[in-house]
């Protein structure tokens, strides 16, 4: 059954990352399997309004003041109204929010429940329990999903993390992990370079053949693509940079990446006279980070903290050889043979990329299967089919049974209806969001209560009636012949709401 989705997040493109780029193949995998997804972001260095991707796919760029790292600043309720025109014009039935530091994410999924929509959360990210930041994370968390239909995690560990920050059913957390595009992330090919080239990996463009073997005088590049920020274990990097280099005069590094530890990582090689050994690319496009990979044999990860980590699953597509700390869900992704973990420690990584060193030194390292081995375990068709199940599960096409397994024994709320799915009534939210603390509680219910009221004010100012529905993206028709242009409906698909008849021959009229 085909649905009007809303991915709403305040991390999207153009800015690079994981989030960003789950968002974008989700989205565009759906579209490909017959649904409507349009994209809810704030404005990007003047990406502001409409624009249209790939594929048909719909970005609204909303003009809201970001405050740090991309966030946006938390008004609660002033993104209301242009958010409830973009649903109405939309005809949106399910809001996916995603990332748990997204401010349009929550309040998204606040006003989505307000306005009677099913909604998902996709949590990305793992945070601690102890410190005040993510003490008042959790807090905000648990708000959210005390009133959501149903919770996607990227790993096991991911979920665990979730479940208990938030205080979750475990049944109402299904986990989906991130795929790669592996066609767009291939290793050279075996005739690539021949005996004639030089295999500096320094020099750019240049890169070396999977299939060579690596003599005790041969350059073994080392690759790192990372924002430079603590959580990413920059620091750590800075302090394991020297101590590598010092034990094998082969090695170089190419690092990739911005952010505010990228002074302390020059710094460190000014201070070290490592320029001629490390370069330094900056920032780079995502569609790059294959052209980067290809030029080294290792990739290394120091993650402090990682619910899932694409980049790694990138870098085996590339064939390079992963060293990575034992964090998160990170052990989770690749198999062990592609791997070799280490604490995250300093001691530890050192030992555990000279030990990665010395395999391909000593011939130990066949990469040529990774690119292969990887496409087999991660596809984006697979994402969109399991997330496609989730929305059958929280809108009744798939039955309690078939989604949640056997619930005999399952102590779900009454308020919840079916398995996990909330109930829309007034007061069972109220419910929900009181008991969420003794004092958290009724601030909750107060902002729910305020959120109900100003529906109720921008039904009365800005009628429904009045709100023209978007002409939905031109589709080949099922027989394959041509492209049809489709007003307001998709006319392959059965009309949901027969109220809509009306408004699509008014949009009609008032297009033509």
């Amino acid at each position: 059954m085909p649905y009007n989705i809303a991915m709403v997040s305040d991390f999207f493109f153009p800015q690079p990352g994981g989030v960003e780029s789950h968002i974008y193949q989700l989205s565009t995998k759906l579209i490909d399997r017959g649904h409507k997804v349009v994209i809810i972001t704030h404005a990007y260095k003047g990406r502001t309004g409409v624009r249209y991707l790939t594929n048909g796919l719909k970005v609204y760029h909303v003009p809201f003041l970001v405050i740090y790292r991309e966030s946006t600043f938390p008004t609660v309720f002033s993104f209301f109204p242009i958010f409830r025109n973009i649903i109405l014009r939309e005809e949106i039935e399910i809001v996916h929010g995603h990332a748990s530091l997204s401010s349009l994410c929550h309040e998204a999924i606040l006003h989505a429940r307000t306005m009677g929509l099913r909604t998902v959360f996709t949590d990305h990210s793992l945070f601690g329990f102890a410190d005040a930041g993510s003490i008042l994370t959790n807090k905000l968390l648990k708000f959210t999903l005390s009133d959501v239909d149903h919770v996607v995690c990227v790993s096991h560990t991911s979920k665990e993390n979730t479940v208990l920050r938030a205080s979750l059913d475990p049944l109402m957390v299904s986990v989906i992990p991130n795929a790669v595009v592996a066609e767009s992330f291939e290793p050279l090919p075996a005739n690539s370079s021949n005996k004639n080239v030089q295999l500096d990996p320094l020099q750019r463009g240049r890169s070396v053949p999977r299939s060579r073997h690596f003599g005790q005088h041969d350059v073994i590049t080392i690759v790192v693509i990372s924002r430079l920020f603590y959580n990413k274990g920059t620091d750590l990097l800075i302090a394991a940079i020297p101590r590598i280099l010092a034990h094998d005069p082969y090695v170089r590094f190419i690092i990739a990446g911005s952010g505010p530890k990228a002074i302390d990582l020059e710094q460190m090689l000014e201070r070290r006279v490592l320029q001629d050994r490390v370069e330094l690319l900056g920032p780079v496009r995502h569609e790059e980070v294959r052209d980067v990979m290809v030029r080294g044999q290792i990739y290394l990860h120091p993650s402090l903290t990682e619910a899932f980590g694409t980049v790694i699953v990138e870098a085996a597509s590339c064939g390079l050889y992963v060293v990575c700390t034992r964090v998160g869900g990170i052990p989770e992704v690749l198999p062990p043979h592609m791997t070799t973990f280490a604490k995250p420690e300093e001691d530890d990584l050192v030992l555990a990329t000279q030990k990665a060193i010395s395999a391909f030194r000593a011939n130990k390292v066949r990469t040529e299967k990774f690119h292969d081995q990887v496409k087999m375990m991660y596809s984006w068709t697979n994402v969109a089919e399991r997330t496609e199940r989730v929305y059958d599960g929280i809108t009744g096409a798939l039955s309690e049974e078939e989604f949640y397994g056997d619930t005999s024994g399952g102590g779900w709320s009454a308020t919840r209806g079916r398995a996990g799915v909330q109930s829309f009534a007034f007061i069972d939210r109220l419910k929900r969001y009181y008991g969420c603390g003794i004092w958290a509680g009724k601030l909750f219910c107060l902002c729910a209560i305020i959120d109900y009221l100003l529906l109720q004010f921008l039904e009365m100012w800005a009628p429904r009636s009045n709100i023209d529905i978007a002409k939905n993206w031109p589709k080949k028709d099922r027989a394959g012949a041509g492209v049809q242009e489709e007003i307001g409906i998709d006319a392959a698909r059965p009309l949901r709401h027969p109220a809509r008849h009306k408004a699509d021959r008014r949009y009609q009229e008032y297009s033509t």
